[in-house]
């Protein structure tokens, strides 16, 4: 079987690995590049929105290299990331070892039941092939009182701004990550999923369904990012 370069939409957990797998080598700086730089602050945001304390357990789902989880460890918290990509993984060790990196599936997380303070999942969950599910599984690790951070690609919410935005991800985002990633392909999966992922109410809403109380979220860069945030009861 040749390997695959780009998932279909129903999302099966072998075809997402193999993708990310093969975006892993340039992975970091193909973001940089895709986001003009602002993926930094996406992260330094989603890092304060789930205001840690050092001492405190946090899980980052969907971790890929862990630059995500680096970003979670400055906070002084014991930061773990957990990704279904073994490319991605390796990719993360090799330039980050000091991060605990570790091999898993957001729909059975290899914890016990309330082991997190705090668990985030940053552009991943929209590849998860039941998105409901794997928010109940972060909520089964997480302990009562424990937060909730999902930084996702939402939805612009000035009209003139979300047209430029989705004209750009289906035709100037593939355009550039031909340029700068090692799998080209898969990008323009990336560019589909997001323009078929719920809006920020509709989010919310399946976040409160999931296991999770008080849910709220704040947009970021227009609503191209949205950070959603939700309680463990």
């Amino acid at each position: 079987m040749g390997r695959v370069t780009r998932a279909d939409l129903d999302k099966q957990p072998h075809e997402i690995a193999a993708m990310f797998d093969g975006v892993a080598r340039r992975y970091d700086v193909t973001n940089t590049v895709l986001s003009f730089g602002r993926d930094r602050g996406w992260r330094k945001a989603t890092r304060e929105a789930l205001d840690l304390s050092p001492g405190q357990r946090v899980l980052d789902v969907g971790a890929g290299t862990g630059v995500s989880t680096r970003e979670l460890g400055a906070s002084g918290a014991y930061a773990v990331g957990l990704d279904l990509s073994i490319g991605m993984l390796q990719a993360g060790r090799r330039v980050r070892p000091g991060v605990p990196l570790l091999a898993g599936d957001a729909l059975r997380l290899p914890f016990p039941d309330a082991a997190f303070d705090a668990v985030t999942i940053s552009f991943a969950l929209r590849n998860v092939v039941e998105p409901a599910a794997a928010l109940r599984e972060l909520a089964r690790v997480t302990r009562p009182g424990g937060r909730l951070v999902v930084c996702e690609f939402s939805h612009p919410t000035a009209e003139p701004f979300r047209q430029v935005y989705m004209s750009y991800l289906m035709r100037s985002l593939p355009a550039v990550a031909r340029r700068v990633s090692s799998n080209p392909d898969a990008y323009v999966y990336l560019a589909e999923s997001i323009r078929a992922w719920p809006d920020q109410s509709g989010l919310a809403t399946l976040v409160g369904q999931s296991g999770w109380s008080d849910v709220a979220w704040r947009n970021l860069t227009g609503g191209i990012v949205a950070l959603h945030r939700a309680t463990r009861g």
